[in-house]
């Protein structure tokens, strides 16, 4: 079976939710790729915040990009999200992209960690606006990566299904081992008002 990949889905898929002037979040910032992917999208007139604990991931996405305008990237756990967000933007957040695991070339003992990410997904669902959209890239196959894969899963069962709809894609075969893709999107509520 040929290899798909799950980042190139996980962008496409943003790329038909999110538009100028919108606001986003890379709430796993590594070496800031989903951060600028996500900063083209919104344009000038939008604005992306991005979350990482490492300061190397911080440096490492201000050096790959020279433009930060718009760009608002924060030296903190992803499960403070909301505390870092200002309020007027609760519930109006269009994407959330998580990327887990561990920074690209840097120490990989430093890893996300599984109670910290459901409190920051918990966060990001509250965050997200009416017909907004989360991705969430797991690798399973390191450790402490199964028991985060697992618990996410789990959290994605629990979700109110009349409020959210998700999917799992796999970037080979469905494998215990095999990194994963979660796509969750926040349902348009309509309300009735003759009641």
């Amino acid at each position: 079976m040929q290899r798909i990949s799950l980042i190139n889905i996980a962008h496409q898929q943003i790329s038909e939710s999110l538009k100028s002037g919108d606001i986003a979040i890379d709430a796993t910032l590594g070496n800031g790729h989903d951060a600028w992917y996500l900063k083209h999208l919104v344009g000038p007139t939008g604005l992306v915040f991005g979350f990482d604990i490492q300061l190397a991931a911080i440096t490492a996405t201000q050096s790959n990009n020279a433009d930060a305008t718009g760009l608002t990237l924060i030296h903190a756990s992803h499960a403070l999200m909301a505390e870092n967000i200002p309020v007027q933007h609760h519930g109006n957040i269009k994407a959330i992209m998580f990327n887990l695991g561990y920074l690209p070339g840097g120490d990989k003992s430093i890893i996300t960690q599984t109670e910290s990410t459901l409190c920051a997904l918990n966060a990001a669902i509250a965050l997200l606006g009416a017909e907004g959209i989360m991705t969430i890239m797991a690798y399973p196959g390191h450790a402490g990566g199964d028991l985060e894969t697992t618990q996410i899963e789990h959290w994605c069962e629990q979700l109110d299904n009349s409020k959210f709809s998700y999917q799992i894609l796999y970037s080979t075969v469905t494998s215990a081992t095999a990194p994963r893709l979660f796509i969750l999107r926040k349902t348009h509520l309509i309300t009735d008002v003759t009641q």
